[in-house]
């Protein structure tokens, strides 16, 4: 805020009682024949100030608002009867964990995904199975790198694992990309070492056929670039949009489809290994899932390969058999355990609308007034602590369901925290956590939000003050202004009456001096005198 500073008389400071870092300067100023125009400026600034000030306070209200929990008995109610329906239909329906019936049932159905993406790329089954749609992709979709490993640097069970184009990841693509491209492939072992290995059979050919859409991208954008050089240069302005971007759609276009195609081509090989290799088909090492992928690429780490995270994914892999389909199972049964748990949300999250839905419509009578701000069932502390305490609930009854199946089955302590992890809905619990973090931060917030309204309320109260002291300010120039005109008027009173004075003298004198004419008044005007008097006396 910019103020015009009049030269003070004198200043003094004061600390505040609320806050000992914050002081208050003031300061006395003599009144100059241009105070009214810098207190009408200064005015002006602290009206915007106020303004901006009462913007911001309007904003931290709603955010206030929203954070604050308004939740009564009855969103509380509901809340827990929803969370301990929901416990019940997971304890009774999702059941105990069983790894090996999911694994198997994941074979079943990354075997038919095999099959039937081999024959959404042409493969004819013709009674071969599993196997023939295995032999015919990796025939489709072949890679360069895929038995170099042989005899030096990894393993028939760890090859998938150890090479990171063989990984379903980003890092999986732009590996296999580099492959393709530089004919170069790389490996981590399961000692965090990293191994280089060129392909010693260079097809010439398909490495021209790999490049050249590239290079073409590389002229087609070059020329691109001149064009529109040459554009600006002519007509001092740019080429219009439209046409900028279409023709750097048609100069990336090369590359592009050559990346697609031979993401592609990368997809389709892992489709490949998936299922097991041709020689064990839904069986053997499939591909690592994502989970393992992220964490062996993690393990490559140089602050991480020293470390014996290498060595577990390794093991993980190879000897837990944790590939893909042990992921897509876990993923399954933690699809199953997610069910109650959407039920959950869903109830929770449906009563809050409808409730009020209601209650908007009854304060204000009007559908087109709601304010659905206020109805909408997420982003608010109100519905976050409904689903603590639903999810809390739910937890609860799944924990005390879970410990009472294992004691009936379980003869000692290992067996009964073993049973326990088996029947616990980990979703559940996620979820209550998300929930707790969730209300504790949006807590956070609340508080920091309220203390951030009440300094600048305590601003505003200052402004308001600076501006009742300029209000007071003016009140005394225009008292001083009306004091200087009440003497200006008594001086001009004074010369009025001195000039009266003096014009009644100059009167009296010239009375006076008439007397002395009176003789020769009647010698050349006989009767005139009687004739004025005469006028006088009776107006005629």
């Amino acid at each position: 805020m910019h103020v015009q500073k009049m030269k003070p008389i004198t200043t003094f400071k004061l600390e505040t009682s609320y806050d000992e870092q914050f002081e208050i300067e003031y300061e006395i100023v003599s009144l100059s024949s241009n105070s009214n125009d810098i207190i009408a400026s200064d005015l002006r600034n602290i009206e915007e100030r106020i303004s901006v000030n009462q913007e911001c306070i309007d904003n931290l209200n709603i955010d206030i608002d929203r954070l604050t929990n308004y939740a009564d008995g009855w969103d509380y109610i509901v809340a827990a009867a929803s969370g301990l329906l929901t416990g019940m239909i997971d304890a009774f329906f999702v059941g105990e964990f069983n790894f090996d019936a999911l694994k198997a049932d994941s074979h079943k159905h990354v075997n038919h995904f095999v099959e039937k993406y081999a024959k959404l790329t042409g493969y004819k089954d013709k009674g071969r199975g599993l196997k023939g749609a295995i032999e015919y992709l990796e025939e489709k979709f072949p890679v360069n790198q895929d038995n170099i490993w042989k005899g030096r640097f990894s393993s028939t069970k760890h090859h998938h694992l150890d090479d990171f184009a063989h990984h379903p990841t980003i890092l999986g693509l732009i590996a296999s990309i580099g492959v393709s491209f530089f004919k170069s492939a790389f490996f981590v072992n399961n000692k965090g070492q990293w191994h280089y290995a060129s392909i010693d059979e260079i097809d010439t050919k398909q490495l021209l056929l790999n490049w050249c859409p590239l290079i073409i991208s590389g002229i087609l954008r070059w020329i691109v670039y001149m064009a529109e050089s040459k554009y600006l240069e002519k007509y001092d302005k740019e080429l219009p949009k439209p046409l900028h971007n279409l023709l750097l759609l048609i100069s990336y276009s090369p590359a592009v489809v050559k990346i697609l195609s031979h993401t592609s081509n990368w997809f389709g090989h892992l489709v490949s290994d998936m299922g097991g290799s041709k020689n064990t088909p839904g069986g053997g090492m499939g591909i690592p899932g994502l989970f393992v992928s992220t964490l062996k690429e993690l393990s490559s780490l140089p602050i991480l390969k020293n470390t014996r995270l290498p060595q577990y994914v390794g093991d993980l892999y190879a000897k837990g058999k944790w590939d893909m389909r042990s992921e897509l199972a876990i993923l399954e049964y933690a699809g199953k355990q997610s069910i109650p748990v959407i039920l959950n949300e869903l109830f929770v999250r449906t009563f809050y609308f409808v409730r009020h839905l209601i209650g908007e419509y009854r304060q204000n009578s009007d559908w087109k007034k709601v304010n659905w701000d206020n109805v909408i069932p997420w982003s608010n502390r109100t519905i976050n602590r409904m689903l603590t305490i639903a999810s809390g609930t739910f937890v609860a009854v799944d924990v005390a369901d879970a410990a009472i199946r294992s004691a009936t089955k379980s003869v000692d302590p290992t067996t009964f925290f073993a049973n326990l992890a088996l029947r616990l809905n980990f979703v559940g619990v996620g979820r209550f956590a998300i929930a707790i973090g969730t209300d504790v931060y949006m807590g956070y917030k609340c508080n920091k939000y309220r203390n951030e309204r009440m300094h600048i309320q305590n601003e505003q109260l200052m402004l308001y003050n600076a501006k009742l002291y300029y209000k007071q300010a003016g009140m005394w120039i225009a008292a001083k202004d009306a004091n200087d005109a009440i003497e200006r008027l008594l001086e001009t009173s004074k010369q009025a009456m001195a000039c009266a004075q003096e014009s009644i003298s100059d009167i009296n004198e010239g009375l006076k001096s008439m007397q002395s004419y009176v003789p020769q008044i009647e010698k050349h005007n006989p009767n005139l005198l009687d004739n004025i008097s005469q006028i006088l006396k009776y107006g005629k």
